[in-house]
């Protein structure tokens, strides 16, 4: 995909092969064109098809190049704000509808995992989202107090039920959430690029959209290579990776992007696997540079957090990452890194994501704040609702918004990837 080892890392070197496919260089007519080929617009795609309808995707590069191909892999419920937050900022009626549709993503993403035979280390046995200190917990009793008030199977784990299941004693507690799981992300992305293309969706990849025309009964879509596409419908699903420059770069510029690293070990012997996440949760903690930790199917321990491997960074946070890593598990001392990459998270203001009518028959979910897996695949799913007529823009979950700009955009992305160095070499942890 990339000559960059950075880039993707250890999912890249172990993904099933994305599905061949080819630039765009003809004109095509379609019923709707989803630009992207990520978890949204994968997922739209999909279900598009699936309808009938015909559907082409664009991607500028390769399938799941973007922050479908770069992350920790959690497939979890909910966002990053409290459930309680989401009807006051939405009102009562978006607000438990995004809740519902949220809080039951994870089980969309196994379905269709499971239906389409999709190759991509699914475990559905719940995440641990785990507190180091007296204010952490504080903070999951919370949000599993709210949780459980909307019957989802959650609760806090004591200290000793915290060990067994991570096998560290680092942590005072954690939230056990069951409708949770993880999978190898960018084999979740390149399956659902095989789904979609066996339920009729053309894909293009190395196909960059460099302008849009509106034709009135359809918009021309144009690309770098000549081709073009002709439909009333665009879906616009590049979230983070959007082309400042492009025809949507009002998408990129609205969303502060975050960087996130993850770094994994070689294959950990069978001995320790039966101590370290026995049962192969995901993780992650409460701290403001949270970090994260988790098994992928061969036994690497993959550990990330904020900052990007580049610059002085690379050194930085590999550091850091092997004090961590003794940290959490002592008995890993000597162990080293065999894959480090990195990607970009888009966030928004109120750590929700935003849907914007971006022209006439163009649409967009963007901002998922770290959350993309579940919520990318649900909310794609909602655009090809939309296009096909099944729901309209005021019954959806999310309420439609303009793009405003992020002030001081630069300073505040520069700003989180120092941040971050200074936070890790400050401590371990």
């Amino acid at each position: 995909m990339n000559r960059d080892p950075r880039s993707h890392g250890l999912w890249e070197a172990f993904a099933p092969p994305a599905p061949v496919t080819q630039a765009l260089t003809s004109t095509v007519h379609a019923d709707a064109v989803v630009v992207g080929a990520g978890y949204t617009g994968l997922s739209a795609a999909l279900h598009l098809a699936q309808r009938g309808a015909r559907v082409v995707v664009l991607e500028a590069q390769e399938v799941g190049f973007g922050g479908s191909g770069r992350n920790v892999g959690l497939v979890n419920a909910g966002m990053w704000v409290m459930p309680s937050a989401l009807p006051g900022e939405l009102g009562e009626t978006r607000g438990n509808r995004l809740l519902n549709q949220l809080g039951n993503a994870p089980s969309v993403v196994f379905e269709l995992i499971e239906r389409h035979g999709m190759d991509c280390e699914p475990q559905r046995s719940g995440t641990l989202h785990c507190a180091p200190d007296a204010a952490g917990l504080r903070d999951l009793h919370e949000r599993a107090r709210q949780w459980q008030a909307l019957g989802a199977p959650v609760r806090v784990l004591s200290q000793a039920e915290t060990v067994q299941k991570t096998g560290t004693d680092a942590y005072l507690g954690a939230l056990l959430d069951l409708r949770a799981g993880t999978v190898q992300p960018l084999a979740y992305a390149r399956g659902l690029a095989h789904a979609a293309i066996a339920a009729g969706a053309q894909l293009h990849t190395r196909t960059a959209v460099t302008s849009v025309q509106d034709e009135s009964s359809h918009w021309r879509v144009n690309t770098v290579g000549g081709g073009a596409v002709h439909a009333p419908w665009v879906i616009v699903a590049t979230n983070a990776y959007s082309n400042a420059d492009g025809p949507w770069g009002a998408l990129q510029a609205e969303l502060v992007r975050l960087p996130y690293f993850n770094m994994a070990t070689a294959p950990l012997p069978p001995e320790l696997l039966k101590h370290i996440l026995p049962e192969r949760q995901g993780a992650w903690d409460t701290r403001q540079v949270l970090s994260s930790f988790r098994l992928d199917r061969r036994g690497r321990l993959v550990l990330g957090s904020v900052g990007a491997l580049r610059g002085l960074g690379h050194r930085v946070h590999r550091d850091w990452g092997l004090r961590a890593l003794v940290k959490l598990f002592p008995q890993l001392r000597g162990v080293a890194f065999e894959h480090g990459w990195y990607g970009q998270i888009g966030m928004t203001a109120n750590a929700l994501p935003r849907f914007h009518p971006l022209a006439r028959n163009t649409v967009a979910f963007c901002g998922y704040n770290g959350r993309g897996i579940a919520p990318g695949t649900v909310l794609g799913r909602e655009l090809a609702r939309l296009v096909l007529g099944e729901t309209t823009a005021a019954e959806l979950a999310l309420p439609a918004t303009d793009t405003v700009p992020v002030r001081l955009k630069a300073a505040r992305e520069a700003f989180y990837e120092v941040g971050a160095q200074m936070s890790h070499l400050a401590g371990a942890r």
